[in-house]
């Protein structure tokens, strides 16, 4: 499988994962495989169901809490994002070949936080459903600027915060059990791939928020 990403890129992010239990990284799409994924968003949208919070008896559906929808994807019917699959396949092959995590599968869904679409502070961890290691989201917001709305808050350990902006191409990925993160409020479509990288694989991951 040809590589998305070099080693060396790999390793200086993973370090800066570690240091600080999240890291940004800009370009993370190549123009092919952003093209892919924003026109395969935009031919979906109308399948896109409303999100809730929490897993299984748990899930429910609090617009006051979560504003966005989601449409899940699934490996053999989206067949036309194998770019995109090979790219998290690779991602999967850098943790567990250099953090030793033991990934075994993922979850992933189009996220669109229409107009006034926010998700208040959360974990992406659940009571009775522990298994998301890592939290992956990528951007495909195109020509995004300042004062559009639905930054990302990451709440740090000495309980500051700062905000990432929803930039195209842009990845942020961090411990899911361990980063507390908020989404602002958008002032327009605000588009999304979001994801989990488990330690062991989800049955339907739409089951569980």
């Amino acid at each position: 499988m040809e590589h998305c990403h070099t080693l060396e890129d790999w390793l200086s992010w993973m370090d800066a994962l570690s240091l600080n239990d999240y890291v940004i990284i800009d370009n993370f799409l190549d123009s092919s495989r952003l093209n892919t994924l924003q026109s395969f968003f935009q031919l979906h949208l109308e399948a896109f169901t409303k999100a809730g919070i929490g897993a299984l008896t748990d899930h429910t559906i609090r617009k006051d809490i979560r504003g966005d929808f989601t449409y899940w994807l699934d490996r053999k019917r989206d067949s036309e994002l194998n770019a995109i699959w090979n790219l998290i396949d690779e991602t999967l092959y850098i943790y567990n070949r250099y953090c030793f995590l033991g990934l075994s599968g993922y979850e992933f869904h189009l996220a669109h936080y229409p107009k006034g679409g926010h998700y208040d502070k959360h974990l992406d961890q659940f009571n009775n459903r522990n298994n998301r290691t890592i939290s992956v989201v990528i951007y495909l917001n195109k020509q995004w600027q300042k004062g559009d709305g639905g930054e990302l808050e990451i709440f740090l350990k000495d309980n500051s915060s700062f905000l990432v902006e929803p930039i195209e191409a842009r990845c942020v990925m961090f411990k899911s059990a361990e980063v507390p993160h908020a989404v602002l409020a958008s002032h327009k479509p605000r588009y999304s791939l979001t994801g989990w990288l488990l330690q062991q694989p989800s049955a339907l991951g739409q089951f569980f928020g």
